[in-house]
């Protein structure tokens, strides 16, 4: 099995690896583009870049190939060899259930210990290759605009000799109103050893710039200022210009989530804890002190008089009790309706006035407020659920291996064909659910544990399932198992096969068989006058949706048919044929008594739906049933 499965599980981890890493770099390519990055660094951020993603592709890895090994034993048969053999499939599963479990441990360590180093250095890559100036480039016939405070524009480049020629610059490095343009015949581009500056050389041109410091003779604001013209044959123009690739410090991020493992984890959250609580009763204490219950209430005593008072008072306690108890101060009742209606209504526009200034600073504060609490508690989110990401990612693993192997064992499909196709599916399902959690445990939605684990807590039971049905050889992706269920329930039933038999042992004894016939048509007709389409709601849950007539009735056909089927007669085999296939006497298919049907079919909502469905069925039984009795009397006048 190890030899089966290793090989296709290094492969399939190197392809799914390889299609994460396309994504990451069909993301990133604009960041990463035009930069003059050298090959050391694109290796570095490659590196980094298959090491983060590591955690999504090995999940996908671990289900296609836990699909392909036994999709190919089942299609070649050794599958069913190992079974015949006594062997169970939990059995032929347990050494890839160890290895799997061994790779979901080192899995988690990775997450653990490993993925915060790979985080930051990924992280601290991308923001450098973000901040780092593009490689210079002019481009002709269009402006280039990738030097900060200055636009180039160059009609014409000479790729042999390097130079550039019909130039205009727009100098806007002093401001806007210090703008200069250059217009030059020719000129060349070079860089310094350092790459920190960029030397222009120009050839035979003019310079317009406004002139500095001065205004206007006429002494109006609005007329342009005086400006010079200058012309010159050559020229040159030292421009700041950082080409460099310089990195971004890691101390910064190694500070944040990404950069931290489960100890580091928990030491931020129980600290992060504490202050959000002590942000919660400050925010609760200020709105206390702000509103006017407080300012009507009783004045509340410094802290230091309420301790030497309750001290003084446990003294006094303990030498005798006191008689009475100290009268509270009444709490002042004010009408403000009233106490505005008397205000003249230049002293209501005031009071309103203040009354709105007041409320929009209060508003404004508790927006402040509210907004630092938010700050910290999303802090504490992305904490939380990188917490949960050290686990899920391993349980992840092993729910895909129970579900791709039982998969696997079901559909008998080697191949990259059939497994491909089922583990993009399941994996999208998996993707879009994880991310549905993510976010809704990283915006307060839900808490954390429950968007983490929602992937997992969707899929665990679709693991169970199949491994349940592979192990009893179910054939739940049968196609014909599905449709021959839908021709039940529309009524659409497989007709019945009687062939003539090659050796005879037994002849029917047609004169015994008669009035077996003759009683079976009259307890048809009993049976469509007793029993009616619709049957009572409580009476069908009272039987527990068993129908034991028409399961007699099922008996004694069959029986007739087998004694029959010995017949060298054509006509009455032919005969034989049109007997229906008996189905629906029992409506529920379960072993339900009277008082569990009871208590499902008045407190379950479920109990109508499923009388409905029984009712449906009992037409079809109904129909059975009177073709029964046709078949029964035509079938005696052929045997007479």
């Amino acid at each position: 099995m190890l030899q089966t499965f290793l090989p296709l599980f290094f492969m399939t981890f190197g392809i799914c690896l390889f299609i994460v890493l396309m994504q990451f770099l069909w993301r990133y390519v604009d960041d990463m583009v035009g930069k003059g990055l050298g090959m050391a660094v694109l290796g570095e951020m490659f590196f980094y870049a298959g090491l983060y993603l590591l955690p999504m592709a090995l999940p996908l890895a671990i289900l296609l190939a836990s699909l392909m090994t036994f999709g190919n034993l089942g299609e070649r048969l050794e599958l069913l060899a190992m079974k015949s053999a006594g062997v169970s499939l939990i059995h032929i599963m347990r050494p890839l259930i160890i290895t799997v479990s061994i790779i979901c441990v080192g899995a988690f360590f990775f997450q653990n210990d490993a993925m915060p180093i790979v985080q930051v250095k990924l992280q601290s890559l991308l923001i450098s290759m973000r901040q780092k100036s593009p490689e210079l480039d002019i481009p002709e016939g269009v402006f280039y605009k990738d030097i900060e405070g200055y636009n180039i524009y160059v009609k014409h480049k000479d790729t042999k000799t390097g130079l550039l020629r019909d130039l205009m610059i727009y100098d806007n490095s002093d401001g806007f109103k210090n703008a200069s343009v250059i217009v030059a015949d020719s000129g060349r581009l070079k860089m310094s050893a350092d790459k920190l500056l960029l030397f222009l050389t120009l050839y035979n041109g003019e310079t317009f710039a406004n002139q500095k410091g001065m205004s206007s003779n006429s002494g109006n604001k609005n007329t342009a200022p005086p400006h010079r013209r200058e012309s010159f044959t050559t020229r040159d123009i030292m421009i700041e210009f950082d080409s460099n690739f310089s990195r971004t410090d890691e101390s910064l991020l190694q500070n944040q989530y990404i950069g931290k493992n489960l100890k580091d984890l928990q030491t931020s959250l129980d600290s992060m804890t504490v202050r959000l609580d002590s942000i919660r009763s400050v925010n609760a204490q200020n709105v206390y002190e702000t509103s006017y219950k407080k300012t009507l209430a009783k004045p509340q005593q410094p802290q230091v008089a309420k301790e030497e008072k309750s001290k003084a008072m446990t003294a006094d306690a303990i030498e005798q009790k006191p008689e009475t108890k100290e009268k509270e101060e009444p709490v002042i009742v004010m009408n403000f309706d009233s106490l505005y209606q008397a205000k003249d209504p230049a002293n209501k526009a005031t009071l309103l006035t203040r009354a709105k200034s007041s409320m929009e600073n209060t508003r404004g504060d508790y927006f402040f407020r509210a907004a630092t609490f938010s700050d910290e508690a999303y802090k504490a989110r992305r904490h939380l659920t990188e917490w949960h990401t050290k686990f899920t990612v391993s349980f992840a693993c092993l729910v895909f291996f129970f579900i791709g192997a039982p998969l696997g064992a079901i559909i008998r499909k080697g191949g990259l064909g059939t497994p491909v196709v089922l583990s993009v599916i399941l994996f999208i399902f998996y993707y879009v659910v994880n991310n549905i959690g993510f976010k809704m445990a990283r915006d307060g939605v839900w808490e954390a544990w429950q968007g983490m684990w929602l992937s997992s807590a969707v899929l665990t039971p679709l693991g169970i399932f199949l491994t349940y049905k592979a192990v009893n050889d179910s054939v739940i992706l049968n196609a014909d198992t599905y449709l021959n269920a839908l021709k039940n329930l529309i009524g659409k039933r497989a007709g019945r096969k009687v062939e003539a038999k090659d050796v005879i042992i037994y002849s029917p004894d047609y004169q015994a068989i008669v009035p077996r016939l003759e009683q079976l048509s009259k307890d048809c007709k009993n049976y469509l006058a007793d029993h009616k389409r619709w049957l009572n709601y409580i009476s069908f849950w009272k039987e527990g949706g068993h129908d034991h007539t028409a399961q007699k009735l099922a008996r004694e056909m069959n029986d007739i048919i087998e004694n029959l089927s010995n017949s060298d007669q054509n006509l009455v085999l032919n005969k034989l044929m049109d007997y229906p296939i008996i189905s629906g006497y029992n409506k529920l298919n379960t072993k339900i008594n009277g008082k569990m049907g009871l208590i499902i079919g008045i407190f379950l909502p479920v109990g109508l739906p499923i009388y409905l469905l029984a009712t449906y069925q009992r037409k079809l039984l109904r129909h059975d049933i009177k073709t029964i009795e046709k078949t029964s009397e035509e079938l005696i006048e052929i045997i007479e």
